[in-house]
Parts: C-alpha cells; sequence; structure tokens
C-alpha cells in the first residue's frame, strides 16, 4: 500500500526492488516532530547529549536534531558490521569512540532501529560505565517480537513486526538507505 505523496515509480530504479511501503515518508517526520516534541520538554534547561551509532542513524539523528527546541550536543560511535552468529551473541567492537566526555552529562542514545536489544544492551552499558548523570535510548523503529534482552525504551517511533525492511537509513548490503519511507524488498531483491 503506497500513501506516500510521491509515487513509488518516482523513486526510480531503486522502486523495482520495492514490494510495499509499511510506513510513508510523511508519517515518519510527523511521529519525529512528536519525539522531538517530548525530549524538549523532558530536557528543558539541560543541554543533553545525544549520540547515534553510523550509520543507520544519520537521517534519524538528522530529522530530529531540527525538531528540538533546545540546546543540545552531537556525538557518535561506529560499531564493527554483524555477522550473524556475533549479532545473535551480542558482540560489538567499537570502531569509532565518542569525541565528547559524557560523565556528569545527561546522555540521550539515539537509534535508528531495535532488534535483539543486544547490540544496544551492550552499548548502553559502556555508556553508563562513564558515569552520565542519566542515560536514557531513543528509537525510531523498534522489533519487540525479535527481543532477546529487555530493555527500556523512553522513546519509540513505530513499533514493527519481524519483518526485513529497507529505507530511512535502513540498508540491505549498503543499499536502499536513501529511500525516505520504510519498504519491504521483493524476494528476488534479498
Amino acid at each position: 500500500m503506497n500513501t506516500n505523496s510521491k509515487p513509488l515509480n518516482a523513486y526510480g530504479e531503486l522502486a523495482g526492488d520495492i514490494r510495499e511501503i509499511l510506513i510513508t515518508s510523511e508519517q515518519i517526520q510527523e511521529r519525529i516532530q512528536q519525539i522531538g516534541a517530548l525530549i524538549s520538554v523532558d530536557y528543558a534547561g539541560k543541554t543533553p547529549i545525544l549520540i547515534g551509532v553510523l550509520k543507520g542513524v544519520l537521517f534519524f539523528m538528522a530529522d530530529l536534531l531540527r525538531t528540538l527546541t533546545i540546546h543540545v550536543e552531537v556525538d557518535f560511535l561506529a560499531v564493527s558490521s554483524y555477522t550473524p552468529s556475533t549479532r545473535d551473541q551480542g558482540l560489538v567492537r567499537l570502531i569509532k569512540d565518542l569525541d565528547i566526555s559524557i560523565e556528569n552529562r545527561h546522555v540521550l542514545f539515539v537509534e535508528d532501529i531495535v532488534d535483539t536489544g543486544l547490540t544496544l544492551n551492550y552499548l548502553m552499558r559502556n555508556l553508563r560505565a562513564r558515569q552520565p548523570a542519566s542515560l536514557e535510548a531513543c528509537v525510531l523503529f523498534n522489533k519487540p517480537e525479535n527481543r532477546l534482552i529487555h530493555l527500556p525504551l523512553k522513546y519509540v517511533g513505530f513499533d514493527l513486526p519481524n519483518r526485513f525492511i529497507v529505507g530511512y537509513g535502513l540498508d540491505h548490503r549498503e543499499r536502499f538507505r536513501n529511500l525516505p519511507f520504510i519498504g519491504l524488498l521483493k524476494p528476488d531483491a534479498l
């Protein structure tokens, strides 16, 4: 079902690989506005540091930052790519660490998607060990059916079914990140 204001064929060669649009760009932007308003109220007067993991969070982080009406700082981590076996074990290797000290600071960890929760759990433990004043998580796409570990998520954009999705920063073999919506790939595109 495509309720995007742009027809699917407006996305050129990418459109041929998309089976269905699950969340339109308009729905994503509306929800980000709502989350940004909540964060602006909750962190008023605190100047939080928003931390994300490259590359997938790039789109969400940029759009979220533009909705905030408070002072913030931004930093990024980069982690090693998953293999199916390391993902299921929650093994993560930091490739790029933070540039800003978070000790005694209010930290909001911003994530594009939470699936099993193992990687987010590892990263939150890593950040908590640095003694921030507070540490919360904000995720745009949440797959609660896949969760292997319970994680408190302060801000959640959308709960999604256990299906492989692409778009809005989420990729398949580094492709499809640039789609402004969340879609399902056709089986032959996987």
